[in-house]
């Protein structure tokens, strides 16, 4: 617990000399969208395509982070709240060590998004709308939980039994039903290229 006691320590290297270093600007890819929606996936897609570009990054992907860190958390709407503020917090120090990272998460709560996005400094939180319908997730539905949630196995389950609030301005809005998961992956990075969070030439791709 965070006392009077507990003060901010000021480190010698700053986040825009470690950026310098990796020559990127740090940002937080913050993808979110339903169960089945291809978050993951595309997000594991621009991590390697970042890498393949020289980039440095780094993936929190929802299931590996509820292995250890989120590992006492639960799946309902308290703890799904925790859930999102633990990795907003991790994902701030990522961002301080110059890193481009990338969050994947269902992260239903537009409320919790926001929390997340003022945690960071203007233009560092970018939102990334992975967009199926939940048509669609049911029928990959790769872990089953859409049928569990459908016989009433799974309680508290987004898009079947607890809200899921759309984003309503994202800066990223993919439509996964349209695209591979490789134009996806292109869609984003280009748009970091856009924006001057990273720099590369054609040649690289």
């Amino acid at each position: 617990m965070k006392t009077e006691n507990t003060v901010w320590h000021q480190q010698h290297v700053a986040k825009e000399q470690r950026a310098m270093l990796k020559n990127q600007q740090p940002c937080l890819l913050w993808y979110t969208g339903l169960s089945g929606s291809g978050k993951s996936t595309v997000a594991n897609a621009v991590d390697a395509l970042l890498f393949s570009l020289g980039c440095h990054s780094y993936l929190l992907d929802g299931d590996n982070v509820r292995h250890g860190l989120n590992g006492d958390l639960g799946f309902n709407d308290q703890d799904r709240i925790e859930n999102i503020r633990r990795i907003s917090e991790v994902s701030k120090l990522f961002i301080d060590a110059g890193l481009i990272v990338s969050t994947a998460f269902i992260s239903p709560f537009s409320q919790d998004r926001a929390s997340a996005r003022a945690k960071l400094a203007p233009g560092e939180f970018i939102e990334v709308y992975i967009d199926t319908p939940i048509s669609i997730c049911e029928q990959r539905d790769p872990k089953g939980l859409y049928k569990k949630a459908r016989a009433g196995e799974i309680k508290d389950f987004t898009g079947i039994d607890s809200t899921y609030d759309v984003p309503e301005k994202p800066e990223i809005h993919v439509k996964t039903a349209d695209l591979s998961v490789a134009q996806c992956a292109e869609q984003i990075v280009n748009y970091l290229a856009e924006q001057g969070f990273i720099t590369f030439n054609k040649n690289q791709e």
